[in-house]
């Protein structure tokens, strides 16, 4: 079984439909017996079609900077 870092790592990509079959599977084995990243897998589902419900209202520009800022640490982490 994947690790939960594994995991949550991998998420936006089976969220998004494009994470390979034995992937997808390993992450679908994962969140089954995990109560963690289940909970996490919902969450970004529901933020996620929050998101795109809202794709064409205006963000105030101070939450735009904090999201481009923690974007780019996210891209920094290894």
């Amino acid at each position: 079984m994947i690790s939960c870092a594994e995991a949550v790592r991998q998420l936006w990509e089976y969220l998004d439909g494009v994470a390979g079959q034995a992937q997808g599977a390993a992450i679908e084995e994962h969140l089954r017996l995990c109560r963690r990243c289940c909970g996490e897998a919902e969450f970004a589902a529901e933020l996620r079609t929050f998101l795109a419900a809202h794709a064409g209202d205006d963000i105030p520009p101070q939450v735009h900077i904090r999201l481009l800022a923690a974007l780019a640490q996210m891209v920094d982490q290894p």
